[in-house]
């Protein structure tokens, strides 16, 4: 299996695109600790997958928190050697949206909710890697969004911008901590249905914009599994020889111009 032996922390790894992850490295033979907000996601992952996990409820924007969550993949497992990072999302509901209209509170909780809690993350593995010796992996979400924008219908300039510096942040890391063994690398998605993406994914134009803007499968919304088999490889042994890369898994996003219909126009 890809990821025999392979003890794996997930931040944000009970709902969404974290949740599908955790379950596809089990089945690949790994041992997963998830870090959750909500208690009920954790009991029911635990509840799912038994004592192949352990769910840590917990806000990934706190300092300390992400340091729990090793230490418990640690104690409950036997050793850390991989993190991917997933909790972020949406700062719309906070302030975020049109550059005219966004509100510094919205600038600072997006910034907040998707970079600072994934520099505590990272900051949290390199630091145990370090003390272990041994390297290790490390895995970020991004966003097409980050540098393939969608001015119609996805416009949070917050949002786009903290996405776009994960992949700066990403990239400065993984060149410095190469000479380590310590490999990080970076997943951007299109638009998949997750909680964040109800808005989209209950919009009839927004659903037909998506099948030009997103052609493979039959022009669709990603589910998250989708995302699987890239995440596997970055944290399995198979990516040994990566570091700093942005894999794009977006159903033809970044390659497509999205088309309007005319009564959109």
């Amino acid at each position: 299996m890809l990821l025999e032996n392979e003890k794996i922390v997930i931040i944000g790894g009970t709902t969404g695109i974290g949740l599908a992850a955790a379950r596809a490295f089990i089945r690949e033979g790994a041992r997963v600790t998830a870090l959750g907000l909500d208690e009920e996601s954790c009991l029911k992952l635990e509840d799912e997958q038994g004592n192949r996990v352990r769910a840590l409820k917990g806000d990934a924007t706190r300092e300390g928190v992400a340091e729990r969550a090793i230490e418990l993949c640690k104690k409950e497992f036997g050793s850390f050697n991989g993190l991917y990072h997933v909790a972020g999302g949406s700062g719309r509901k906070m302030g975020d949206g049109p550059l005219h209209e966004l509100s510094l509170d919205g600038w600072n909780k997006t910034f907040e909710l998707n970079l600072t809690s994934l520099m505590l993350s990272n900051r949290a593995a390199v630091r145990e890697f370090q003390n272990a010796g041994k390297g290790g992996a490390i895995l970020n979400m991004a966003s097409v969004l980050g540098f393939s924008p969608s001015p119609r219908y996805f416009v949070t300039h917050a949002y786009a911008a903290a996405k776009g510096a994960v992949i700066g942040f990403t990239q400065s890391i993984a060149s410095y901590y190469a000479k380590e063994n310590i490999r990080i690398n970076v997943i951007a998605p299109g638009l998949i249905r997750t909680p964040m993406s109800k808005r989209a994914a209950g919009d009839e134009e927004i659903l037909q914009f998506v099948k030009t803007k997103q052609p493979l499968d039959g022009g669709r919304i990603g589910a998250p599994e989708d995302l699987d088999g890239a995440a596997c490889y970055f944290l399995s042994d198979q990516s040994r020889f990566t570091t700093g890369q942005i894999l794009s898994v977006d159903g033809g996003w970044d390659l497509s111009e999205g088309q309007y219909s005319k009564a959109e126009e």
